[in-house]
């Protein structure tokens, strides 16, 4: 009997090894096939996911003036103060969408419209002022001269098109968000926002039914912290990013520093990403700005820009986000390299959250490690102290 069941194992093994050796040989035949199957799907989908991307950014405004909602003696206001608080973020974010586009938008693009159109009379003056150094200047050597002269022949201005960058961000404004497509993300967003309660409710139910009760809570309790890093990093590294922005841009307008608003935007956007975004900003406004006004005020920009963002990274900056990312410079720069080499401007903007949930993932493992190993050796020791009392009874 034991002999057929044994039989019947091996031939069940065998059956099932084929089986799946003939599904992923039929996968890998039909491989164009199934990527555009899982292409399409993730179109469809998109609007959801960016849907639930929103409401993950409005979480936290929309909780906290619902509490302050919550609060108030005006029974109506009290009783509907969710649905009054969505409705009072979409307000404010429309408010900001229009002041971006009719106020801050035209400026920037004012300026990078001067910018192109100019580029090339600016290339000409720096190959001339470069020329015109002496022969035994630091920037003279060969490696410099062979630089120059593969680029000396190139038409600058074709690659800065304004027409085609245009068309270029508009096509990809049509293609990734369609009318429909955004208008179905915010139906999404708004209707998360109103029942997230009970889809936070049903998370934590699935989560409590399909893995131990330890598991659970270790799980609840990591994603309460990511929660809690992501929403904080994102948030506060774009509020922070506005204000170095505009005061970035109040200097350099005092200063007379052509291009000002699209410079400091840019430092702006590139504070975003942690040690290194301000640095590359600060380079590139410092060559635009030694093109465009000499040497001294490039000068004087950098001087003020240090100075700026100095402040801003022991005054502002950690007003803003506070001490739970404080971590290692070296680890952030590592982060931002191994992201950035992945995910390009996305993964360096994200790499200091993740690597922080990660560094508490590795601690807590750590601990745990440490734990087990004092409490095996405390066992042990008590196992080999109650052998010794036995002995010398």
């Amino acid at each position: 009997m034991n002999e057929i069941k044994n039989y019947g194992r091996k031939w069940l093994y065998w059956f099932f090894l084929g089986v799946a050796i003939i599904v992923v040989y039929k996968a890998l035949d039909n491989f164009g096939d199934i990527m555009g199957v899982i292409t399409k799907f993730f179109d469809i989908v998109t609007p959801f996911l960016v849907g639930i991307f929103i409401s993950y950014l409005l979480y936290m405004p929309c909780k906290k003036i619902e509490e302050t909602y919550a609060k108030s003696k005006l029974k109506f206001v009290a009783s509907k103060c969710r649905s009054l608080s969505i409705l009072t973020v979409y307000v404010i974010v429309v408010l900001l969408l229009i002041v971006l586009i009719n106020f801050i938008l035209p400026v920037v693009l004012e300026s990078v419209t001067d910018l192109i159109n100019n580029i090339q009379n600016y290339y000409e003056i720096a190959i001339d002022k470069y020329n015109n150094l002496p022969e035994d200047h630091i920037l003279k050597g060969d490696m410099v001269n062979d630089m120059i002269q593969n680029i000396q022949n190139l038409n600058v201005k074709q690659y800065f098109e304004l027409d085609k960058i245009l068309a270029y961000v508009m096509s990809a404004i049509d293609a990734v968000t369609g009318i429909f497509d955004v208008f179905i993300a915010v139906i999404v967003s708004v209707y998360i926002l109103a029942e997230r309660t009970q889809i936070l409710r049903f998370i934590r139910k699935m989560a409590e039914a399909v893995f131990k009760e330890k598991t659970y809570k270790s799980l609840g309790r990591y994603f309460n912290n990511s929660n809690e890093i992501f929403f904080k990093f994102v948030a506060s590294q774009f509020l922070d990013a506005i204000i170095v922005g505009i005061l970035v841009t109040i200097a350099m307008s005092i200063m007379g520093i052509k291009f000002a608003p699209l410079l400091g935007f840019l430092i702006g956007l590139f504070n975003m990403i942690p040690c290194i975004g301000a640095i590359i900003a600060t380079v590139i406004a410092a060559i635009i700005t030694l093109i465009t006004g000499g040497v001294s005020q490039a000068i004087w920009m950098l001087i003020v820009v240090t100075i700026l963002q100095q402040m801003d990274a022991h005054i502002i900056n950690p007003k803003i986000i506070g001490q739970s990312l404080k971590i290692s410079p070296l680890l952030v720069i590592f982060a931002i390299t191994v992201g950035g080499a992945y995910f390009g401007i996305l993964g360096m903007f994200l790499a200091v959250p993740v690597i922080a949930v990660v560094r508490i993932l590795i601690e807590d493992y750590v601990d745990y490690k440490i734990t087990m190993k004092k409490m095996t050796k405390f066992l042990e020791n008590k196992e080999e102290i109650k052998g010794q009392i036995k002995l010398e009874k």
